[in-house]
């Protein structure tokens, strides 16, 4: 059974770091593309990051400059490493997989992934 939990989150303030975790179970992420969506309250789910694949990767014009996605295969867990932050980060943070590789014109749309971890809480907030 594919799991995800994500991990890391909280309250940090204004220009402050945060990394979040994704534990993946259930299949090995070697050859599964990576991604971290978000959706803020009162708007639409938005893609973040990804790490396809086949190598790829990917940032929202957003977060470019500011966040980091990376992977430890061996350990089976995909990261979000995030800095700057700015209240606007602020949302529920999800982990995302799927077997197929991304592209550049979709990576960020969600309903081309099939694994969904529940999320985890980012406020920036001074």
């Amino acid at each position: 059974q594919v799991q995800l939990v994500e991990s890391g989150g909280g309250l940090v303030r204004p220009g402050g770091s945060l990394t979040l975790s994704c534990a993946a179970s259930g299949f090995t992420l070697d050859n599964y593309s990576l991604a971290w969506f978000r959706q803020a309250p009162g708007k639409e789910r938005e893609g973040v990051s990804c790490s396809s694949s086949d190598g790829s990767t990917y940032y929202s014009d957003s977060v470019k400059g500011r966040f980091i996605i990376s992977r430890d295969n061996a350990k089976n867990t995909v990261y979000l490493q995030m800095d700057s932050l700015k209240p606007e980060d602020t949302a529920v943070y999800y982990c995302v997989a799927d077997s197929h590789s991304m592209g550049l014109g979709f990576w960020d749309e969600s309903r081309w992934y099939d694994y969904w971890g529940q999320g985890t809480q980012v406020t920036v907030s001074s």
